[in-house]
Parts: C-alpha cells; structure tokens; sequence
C-alpha cells in the first residue's frame, strides 16, 4: 500500500486511535508531526507505531530558518527522525524575519542552514526534504515557492541527504512543474509525494483550505503519474488541513480518505 496518512489529515485523532484505526484499515504507513509526538512520548511513539505495524513515512516538520535557534531545533529535529525511523523530515522554510522585505536574503540563509544541516542529517540516516509552499505563504512561512527553487537550493547536496518535496496543493499552479518533477528524478531528489486538492474560496486565514482529494481543481492523477514516471516509489501521503474533516471521528474520515484516494489518485 503506498498510501499514507499524513496525522495532520486527522488532526485531533489521538495517536494511539489513529494507530489502531490505520492498522485496522491495512494502513502501513503514517506520516507524523513533532508536536504531538512530543506530547505522547518519542519513544512511546515510536513504540507505538512498530506495535502496530506502522511505517513513519515522514516527520514533520523542520526549518522556519528565520527563527533565531533554528539550528539547534532542526538538529533535534533530525534526531527526533532517526529515532522514530523516519527516512524523511519536511522541511517547511519559513517566511521573511520581522520587519525585513529582504526576500533574496531570506532563500540565501535557507541554503546557508540546510548546508550545514545536511551532514548531520546523513550521520542519522535521515534526508531533509525542502517543501516549496504556494506563493500566499511566502511572507511568514516558506519563502521557497517553487519546485525549481527547491531544488536549486537541494543541488550542492548528495541526494542522499537533501531532496524535496512534491506537494500537489503547494505546486499545481506552477507551469514549470512538470519539468520541475523530471529534474527532481533525474537527479534523485524526489523524497516525499503529498496529495491535497484545492478548492475555493479559501477560508479566513487560508491554512485549513485543502480540500479533499475530488472536491478541487487539481489534476490527482497526472501527479501522480508524473513522479511515478520520475522514478518515485514511495509513499503518498495525504496532507490535508481542513475544519470539516478535522469534525469527523477519526475513521470515519480515514474511510473517506482512502476512498478518494482510491478514485482520484490511483
């Protein structure tokens, strides 16, 4: 099963119902966000998840470089990945430091962390993938807007330590996205596939407006098509940040889930 069930999707499912939900629908592989693993425990987590079968597809998140202990944070970051097995950490970039319109000198101190992140994250095993985020999100979350930026900023780096993300939410709207996927796979940098659609209008502060796979406009299926031709194999996972999924019980929306995944993404 390539599916995977980003936790986010089912935000307020308590980890260990979500492990017994998934394992109860063959779900194999889940992909987790560091604050509720804190919460439950890192090694409880990880304990949990290997009890019930479950593979950590990714950990989420790293980066907010802007911030002012982004270093150290994104290294126990890594180490929270390794440990819970996590072959991938997002790295989500954050936005422009306060008061600054420094926009160019934002993406250089991106590349200038991640440089120095990479080795680390090789030590644990663990590659750091850069998630380019829609253009909307560019001022106070990721000024790494496109799939080429990503992986210009990923090229200094063995492949093995900085790849990126493919996030149909985040990329659909980019003409060059295609081309953008087979650069990625040429050079072995796809590290994760994500799927969400977009609808609109977009809520009031726009981060719960993912739509369910099918409610949208974005093409699912050429995606995935794409980074399949691109020579991804691994995990889908769905992302999906939205106040009326987030309303159901946690199976209910986990059946939903794969039934439209099933329709719309394979």
């Amino acid at each position: 099963m390539r599916f995977s069930l980003n936790q986010w999707t089912t935000r307020d499912w308590r980890l260990p119902d979500l492990a017994i939900g998934c394992a109860a629908e063959g779900v194999t592989g889940v992909g987790l966000w560091r604050e509720p693993v804190a919460e439950h425990g890192l090694a409880r987590t990880g304990r949990l998840m290997r009890d019930h079968g479950l593979t950590v597809t990714s950990l989420c998140r790293g980066g907010f470089f802007q911030e002012r202990d982004a270093l150290a944070d994104n290294r126990r970051a890594i180490e929270e990945a390794a440990a819970l097995g996590a072959p991938v950490l997002c790295l989500v970039a954050g936005g422009l430091p306060d008061g600054s319109r420094d926009l160019d000198g934002a993406r250089s101190r991106v590349a200038e962390l991640i440089a120095e992140l990479a080795p680390y994250a090789g030590e644990h095993g663990v590659r750091l993938a850069i998630e380019p985020l829609h253009p909307m999100y560019c001022s106070d979350r990721c000024v790494v807007s496109t799939l080429r930026q990503a992986l210009d900023i990923a090229a200094p780096h063995p492949p093995s330590q900085v790849g990126v993300v493919v996030d149909t939410y985040h990329l659909w709207w980019d003409p060059d996205v295609w081309d953008g996927i087979a650069r990625a796979g040429a050079a072995g940098r796809l590290a994760l596939f994500q799927v969400a659609d977009w609808v609109t209008p977009l809520p009031e502060g726009v981060l719960t407006g993912r739509g369910m796979l099918g409610d949208g406009r974005v093409d699912l299926r050429r995606f995935r098509a794409a980074v399949d031709a691109a020579g991804y194999t691994g995990p889908i996972e769905v992302e999906i940040f939205n106040d009326e999924l987030w309303a159901m019980p946690g199976p209910a929306a986990l059946e939903l889930t794969l039934s439209r995944f099933a329709q719309h993404v394979l």
